[in-house]
């Protein structure tokens, strides 16, 4: 019997944890919670389920303070989709910018279970000025730019806020959500960036202007110009993309068959096409989708059997397409923080 081979996290930084998932080698649908990419601002935050309050306040009518077993009581949902850090593949926009370097493992995909947070507020009733809901977090610590302590805290306008799908979510895969994944609560934002799935929910303050807290004023919006603000918009729905899992990029090949194979996935829509080119992008070929288009909000396996009989070196690339017509383009929209990169995936290999 052969040993099973288990992959391991890339380590970007360990103060705070940030890790990247083997995603070249995960052919699940859903990503083991072993496996699942670590983002972090700050330090762990401490808190236990038995001292575990929600309050929501602020533009509302009935303020409250939720206990964790009354938001487990409610009606809940269950919902399948990738969490993606907005700067998934920094690493490798030209000109180079600064921040975590993540290559292309700053994703994973879960099955996760909570509460509809349009429910929440139901119950509490909204006043007519609620223009944006608050999200603060347990974690916090310090930034370089400003001074002071700062909770890790963002908004969402009040009509994303109200979605049926957003969720204030207590399990991922079945069980509750993992101490390093947001326990006991995380927010759970589909089709959006995971800056926004904030996780260690402390508490929701709900508001009657635009919120500007650092991580959402600084933070998480593009700067397409390196020494202006000129033309700054938030970071928000993820790019369509895809990544080639097999082969890796200088993979040394045999001739003969091979089969290309990757994930895609999209912010707007569901996945309908991925195609494959072979000699650089001067020709694509469709690719088999794992089902013929994605559901909606999860990512959707694709391959292509690639038949090669010349010795030489190949540009293999991958394009995704979504039903709201987005592609992947050629070149990612820089921008000086790094954020949205969802370029043409290219793996550069050679047959001997």
């Amino acid at each position: 019997m052969k040993p099973t081979i288990i992959p391991f996290l890339t380590t970007r930084k360990l103060n705070p944890e940030n890790q990247e998932t083997p995603i070249h080698f995960l052919p699940q649908t859903i990503t083991l919670k072993e496996y699942f990419f670590i983002r972090n601002h700050f330090e762990y935050p401490t808190q236990t389920q038995e001292a575990y309050f929600l309050p929501i306040v602020g533009e509302v009518i009935r303020p409250i303070i939720f206990k964790l077993e009354d938001i487990m009581r409610m009606p809940s949902k269950h919902l399948m989709l990738p969490l993606e850090c907005s700067g998934n593949n920094r690493a490798f926009f030209h000109p180079k910018v600064y921040g975590e370097q993540w290559e292309d493992g700053a994703i994973s995909q879960g099955l996760w279970k909570g509460v509809p947070l349009k429910d929440l507020l139901a119950l509490i009733g909204l006043k007519r000025t609620a223009l944006e809901v608050v999200f603060e977090a347990y974690d916090y610590g310090k930034r370089m730019d400003l001074e002071g302590d700062f909770h890790f805290a963002r908004s969402l306008p009040i009509q994303k806020a109200l979605h049926p799908d957003t969720l204030i979510a207590y399990e991922l895969n079945g069980k509750p959500i993992p101490f390093k994944h947001g326990y006991p609560l995380r927010l759970i934002v589909p089709q959006w960036y995971a800056m926004a799935s904030i996780k260690w929910v402390k508490r929701i303050v709900v508001i009657d202007h635009l919120f500007k807290g650092p991580f959402q004023e600084i933070d998480y919006n593009y700067y397409p110009y390196k020494d202006s603000d000129k033309g700054k918009t938030p970071v928000a729905q993820i790019n369509v993309s895809s990544i080639i899992q097999q082969p890796q990029s200088y993979s040394i090949l045999d001739n003969g068959k091979h089969v290309v194979e990757g994930i895609a996935w999209t912010g707007t829509g569901v996945i309908i096409e991925v195609e494959v080119s072979t000699d650089g992008g001067e020709s694509w070929h469709k690719a088999i989708l794992g089902q013929e288009q994605s559901h909606l909000y999860s990512w959707t396996f694709w391959k292509y059997d690639w038949k090669v009989s010349s010795k030489g070196e190949y540009l293999i690339m991958s394009r995704a397409r979504d039903s709201f017509g987005n592609i992947q383009p050629f070149k990612a929209k820089w921008n000086r923080k790094g954020y949205g990169y969802n370029a043409v995936y290219t793996v550069k290999v050679k047959v001997e």
